[in-house]
């Protein structure tokens, strides 16, 4: 490819187009809008962990695509985040022509944005070619050089034992989940996990800023994950466990189950710092498998829209309600204030009434019972119990089921 001779009102042009768009606001808006111009052409990438993955390969792309612009350089490292998003492609069984798809629509996108942006500068003829040219040199070179190295990096991720059998283990996964009709039996030899018994389905992930580093000091994610599985499923099941990872750092996992999960157990999980896990209810059979899975989403789900210091295990029975209760957020927040009213307050004396109700509420309007709970004198909750109805209005009788659902929203999303 030729080099093209940049002017240098052209390069002063770029220059500061470049300091522009690296500021955090700007930056922000256009990696949401290339994300989601990405998004709708290649719906497969959609589910939650995709998404994360692309997003962190987009912003790494864009800070060295944008720095090279002012630069007389030709070579685009290939930053580890677009490595990461290659294997998660290749692990979650997709073809490489979705790869493929996603870095041609990905050069569309940014094409279209910097034309558009050069079409506002209204700039003289000769410096807007000399600016669209430089732009689409510099981003097929981009192109070229992420998609050769990061085909590579497929390839090796798909053509390894390890991965043809965790590939094949996804697909089986993917169908069960789907509802697909198979053969329970050869299912069940091919994943080297029973499927006619007891599961509990989980969801494992770590904090964004661990994604390439890994919070036990080793330099797999994925391994972190799947070692904390094991544990969770020596602790609290049979000792079977099934896991397909879900990103880069995330993870599924259903443990097996010989009997009901004792309340014991809660206190059991042996989770690390850093590594986060939600679980969905115990169930048997394929529709336990599913169903189970299905509710460790939309735990995570509230996990990672909760207020901070929710627990590092989140159960589904413990956020049902806050789940159901949020998916209309604005709604969620009317019950909160009419029914909370005074007690929605953010101060410290209205949450520890609060919490005083809800324990109270939970432990079927014992003041013994609630006390226990609090580790307070049974006289401070009747206290408590007799200030709130002041503050309220009413006797909590009157309206003692929808307090709860309240008082459960408040205690995951806060107030």
């Amino acid at each position: 490819m030729a080099i093209i001779e940049t002017s240098e009102a052209t390069r002063q042009w770029i220059a500061d187009f470049v300091a522009e768009n690296l500021r955090t606001e700007n930056l922000e808006q256009v990696l949401t809008r290339l994300d989601s111009a990405i998004i709708a052409r290649v719906p497969e990438l959609r589910d939650r962990d995709m998404r994360r993955d692309l997003s962190a390969s987009t912003r790494a792309h864009a800070y060295e695509v944008l720095s090279g612009l002012t630069q007389d350089r030709f070579d685009y490292p290939v930053p580890e985040q677009a490595h990461a998003f290659a294997r998660t492609v290749a692990r979650r069984g997709h073809d490489v022509r979705l790869l493929l798809r996603v870095y041609h629509v990905g050069q569309e996108a940014l094409l279209d944005y910097m034309t558009e942006i050069v079409g506002q500068g209204q700039l003289p003829r000769d410096i807007e070619r000399d600016v669209l040219l430089r732009l689409f040199d510099r981003s097929t070179r981009w192109i070229s050089t992420s998609v050769e190295a990061l085909t590579d990096t497929y390839m090796q991720e798909r053509e390894s034992g390890l991965r043809a059998a965790l590939n094949q283990r996804a697909e089986i996964v993917r169908a069960l989940l789907d509802g697909g009709e198979l053969d329970i039996e050869l299912a069940s030899a091919r994943l080297g996990y029973r499927l006619a018994q007891r599961h509990l389905a989980l969801v494992l992930w770590t904090d964004e800023d661990t994604t390439l580093t890994p919070p036990d000091g080793s330099d797999d994610i994925a391994g972190l994950l799947d070692r904390v599985a094991a544990r969770c499923a020596s602790a609290l099941g049979n000792g079977s466990v099934l896991t397909v990872p879900s990103g880069a750092a995330a993870l599924w996992a259903w443990i097996g189950l010989d009997d009901e999960l004792p309340d014991s157990a809660r206190a059991a999980w042996p989770v690390e710092t850093a590594v986060r896990v939600a679980a969905g209810v115990p169930a048997a059979g394929v529709a336990g498998f599913r169903g189970g899975h299905r509710e460790a989403i939309a735990a995570r789900q509230v996990a990672e829209r909760a207020r901070p210091g929710l627990p590092a295990v989140v159960r589904y029975p413990d956020v049902e309600v806050a789940y159901l209760a949020g998916a209309d957020e604005t709604a969620m927040r009317a019950l909160i204030d009419r029914e909370l009213g005074a007690l929605a307050a953010p101060d410290a004396q209205s949450a520890r009434l609060r919490e005083t109700l809800h324990a109270y509420l939970r432990a079927r309007r014992s003041p013994d019972a609630a006390a226990k709970i609090l580790g307070v004198h049974k006289n401070t909750v009747r206290y408590r119990i007799q200030r709130i109805e002041e503050l309220l209005d009413h006797s909590i009788d009157r309206r003692g089921p929808r307090l709860e659902i309240a008082l459960d929203c408040v205690a995951v999303y806060g107030v």
